[in-house]
């Protein structure tokens, strides 16, 4: 059995949503058992009811459902702006469907009958691309957060000095003098936390990314 003992673990939660009491069942004993906090959902409305969006985790979602299709499930998703990977879970005559839910953006599918540690290495994999995805979200919210404390003279020096700007050119740019030009050039490196100019033009394409 794998050993599972990445650090996204610990806070992550792995959603299971198949109409299938057995199946259900099963994946939520297979997913305890190797450590995985898990809920279980044999109705998509109730999964979608209780979703916490900005929680850590992935989904493990049954394709084909009466009450709602796990590609509905998806879009619903994708309209709310949730991030949390998808894994379908595809019987053989759903490899259609399941190539159609990868272009609206699933993580990815597996198709019955598996093996349960290829099931469990999808989910480490799509654990660890949803703790990159809140990393890079939280990143780029601290850096808009830096930005908007810049004043908009700051922000001009800012584009500036991020294009290459001498001090002596973006004082003549700006019609300011050259200490002027100093002045605000190390504000902007303290309010974007930026320890030099190769490092506050990393935090400002992140802006663009």
């Amino acid at each position: 059995m794998m050993k599972l003992n990445e650090p996204h673990k610990g806070n992550a939660t792995v959603h299971v949503v198949d109409d299938d009491d057995g199946m259900r069942r099963a994946l939520t004993l297979l997913l305890s058992t190797v450590g995985f906090r898990t809920t279980a959902y044999a109705r998509p409305s109730e999964f979608l009811a209780k979703l916490e969006p900005d929680a850590p985790g992935c989904l493990v979602l049954d394709i084909r459902m009466p009450e709602m299709s796990g590609l509905e499930v998806q879009q619903q998703l994708n309209r709310t702006g949730c991030m949390l990977p998808v894994i379908f879970i595809t019987g053989h005559g759903d490899i259609p469907m399941a190539v159609q839910a990868m272009k609206a953006g699933a993580f990815e599918f597996i198709q019955k009958p598996f093996r349960d540690q290829d099931l469990l290495d999808k989910i480490n994999h799509a654990l660890r691309l949803d703790a990159e995805n809140r990393q890079n979200v939280a990143r780029r919210a601290e850096v808009l957060r830096r930005l908007q404390s810049l004043t908009p003279r700051e922000r001009e020096v800012m584009n500036l000095v991020v294009d290459g700007g001498a001090n002596k050119v973006i004082a003549i740019d700006l019609g300011l003098s050259e200490r002027t030009v100093e002045i605000h050039r190390a504000k902007v490196m303290e309010k974007m936390g930026a320890r030099s100019i190769a490092h506050l033009v990393k935090l400002h394409l992140t802006l663009a990314e």
